[in-house]
């Protein structure tokens, strides 16, 4: 039995920091998954950024209701799960997700959730387990689940390698410089079929 673990941002949907950092001119919000590692120490810079500007919950989710997801990844989610079972597993939070997963038409995912104060300033965050991605991988593993995972970002790493089969997606030249024995792709087509031999 497989099921397929994708991330979200990078590979489904743009990244929704890149984005709000576009809108709001702020350009230390750029930093993502793809150039910070260590995701606890990102998340509390955004935060301290996030303070410093007065801006919280409410002006991100206005930028994420416009953002579009990536051309063809609707049609290459339907096709995938049309054979087989797939979760996605981001590092994002419930409070950002939901108008992507409504345009995506509504597929699981597992992601963590904001701390907010009345006011709507972020003041913290909750990560549902530690190394999400790779412990829910290992977990799907442990009820007899074999898994396949593709994604984009440093963070999406331990899944990728802790799966029978792993995928780098629209990845930067450094990670793929970095892990040469992961097969890389830029286009879901490739993706896809590169899924349905693993499976």
């Amino acid at each position: 039995m497989n099921i397929v673990c994708l991330d979200m941002e990078g590979v489904l949907v743009p990244e929704i920091w890149i984005a709000f950092a576009n809108k709001t001119g702020i350009p230390e919000l750029k930093i993502t998954t793809r150039d910070e590692p260590d995701y606890d120490k990102l998340m509390k810079y955004r935060i301290k950024i996030l303070k410093e500007h007065n801006l919280g919950l409410k002006e991100i989710q206005e930028v994420i209701e416009q953002i579009d997801i990536m051309d063809g990844a609707k049609e290459f989610l339907d096709e995938l799960r049309s054979i087989t079972q797939v979760i996605i597993l981001s590092d994002t939070f419930e409070q950002f997700a939901t108008p992507l997963m409504k345009k995506l038409g509504w597929p699981t995912i597992f992601c963590n959730t904001l701390e907010v104060a009345e006011n709507g300033e972020i003041t913290g965050f909750k990560m549902r387990v530690d190394k999400s991605k790779y412990t829910t991988v290992k977990a799907l593993q442990s009820i007899g689940y074999d898994t396949i995972a593709s994604g984009d970002s440093f963070n999406d790493l331990g899944m990728i390698k802790a799966s029978k089969a792993g995928f780098l997606f629209k990845s930067t030249d450094k990670i793929k410089a970095d892990y040469p024995e992961i097969p890389a792709f830029e286009e879901y087509g490739e993706l896809l079929e590169a899924i349905k031999k693993a499976l």
